[in-house]
């Protein structure tokens, strides 16, 4: 991939909470890079720092109770070291973003129609008569129907699918080169969910941007996203293209959540569920490898003492060596 066709570079990212007068770090030594026209999805459990790696890209943390270090490289600027006066003018105009929960980051207050023209109003030089009609155009773009009633209506008067929709509209409005989905069909049924996504994907070849779509859902990711990155712990432990994951995961970690998905063909069999419980960011171990504790049945040499990630084939990363040595407990050997 040409130096040219990357939109976002993160290197060796941190951010870190205080917690009484201690700061522990949720997102810890992350790289990863965002390509024009590419979905990539960042995957893992609740709790291992996908959504505050997204919130630090557009600097949404409390600098008071938050320190982020490292380097978000976006058109040879460093995000980590802008104003709030500064991010206020790339949020909606350069980067999108799609809050997890519509409800709570809609205005209560403000009608649908107020709310999408707020961001062009602020961030365009379009008249009144001209900041309508985007409005009306971006919500037929996102497939919503009787267009002039909604633009009147407030957050509460529609479903959950149609704020959705809303939210997309607004991430939209002023084009943006990058969009973050901070998973944006969480709360939907399985057909809303379907349309969000082809949506998403619809627009995404439409406009060229580039996409970070945070979710837990690897059906999610199998539908439409291009790269994959696998967190546990504030870490990234696997990167792959979406065909090289599903066909060729390594990381033990990887491999546990896709033998965990439920199959259609093993009725009646046990689910298969990953043994004990991501670390709390206080008790979280700063050394070793961060998953050890939950596949005991593996010999604890095999880990390393400080894992890095390794390129196992082009453009295939994986952290730690002992990928090279797992396997589930209830096969009774190594199986790579």
């Amino acid at each position: 991939m040409s130096s040219d066709s990357v939109l976002l570079k993160i290197k060796n990212l941190n951010t870190s909470f205080r917690i009484k007068d201690t700061y522990h770090a949720a997102v810890d030594d992350v790289s990863l890079t965002l390509n024009k026209n590419e979905i990539l999805a960042i995957v893992g459990e609740s709790g291992c720092g996908k959504s505050t790696l997204a919130t630090a890209i557009v600097g949404l943390h409390n600098p008071l109770h938050t320190k982020t270090t490292g380097e978000i490289l976006y058109k040879n600027s460093n995000l980590t070291n802008l104003t709030d006066e500064q991010f206020n003018r790339l949020r909606g105009k350069d980067i999108g973003f799609i809050f997890q929960d519509p409800l709570s980051a809609l205005n209560p207050l403000m009608r649908i129609g107020e709310q999408i023209a707020e961001g062009i109003s602020f961030h365009t030089k379009l008249t009144k008569q001209q900041q309508n009609a985007r409005v009306i155009e971006l919500l037929e773009q996102v497939g919503i129907s009787d267009v002039t009633r909604v633009v009147r209506q407030f957050p509460h008067q529609l479903s959950g699918g149609m704020r959705q929709r809303v939210m997309i509209a607004i991430a939209l409005a002023c084009k943006p080169a990058i969009i973050i989905a901070d998973e944006p069909t969480t709360a939907l049924d399985v057909t809303i969910q379907a349309q969000i996504l082809d949506l998403l994907k619809t627009l995404q070849d439409e406009t060229g941007a580039g996409i970070i779509l945070i979710t837990h859902d690897l059906g999610v990711v199998a539908e439409i996203a291009d790269r994959v990155a696998v967190m546990y712990a504030g870490q990234v432990i696997e990167i792959a293209s979406v065909q090289e994951l599903f066909r060729n995961a390594k990381h033990p970690y990887t491999r546990s959540l896709l033998n965990s998905i439920p199959q259609t063909h093993s009725q009646g069999n046990k689910l298969k569920i990953i043994q004990g419980m991501v670390p709390s960011l206080t008790k979280l171990p700063r050394e070793g490898c961060r998953f050890s504790t939950r596949i005991p049945w593996i010999d604890a040499t095999v880990h390393e003492e400080q894992p890095e990630l390794y390129e196992v084939a082009p453009g295939h990363f994986v952290r730690c060596t002992c990928w090279q040595h797992f396997y589930f407990e209830d096969e009774g050997s190594a199986c790579i």
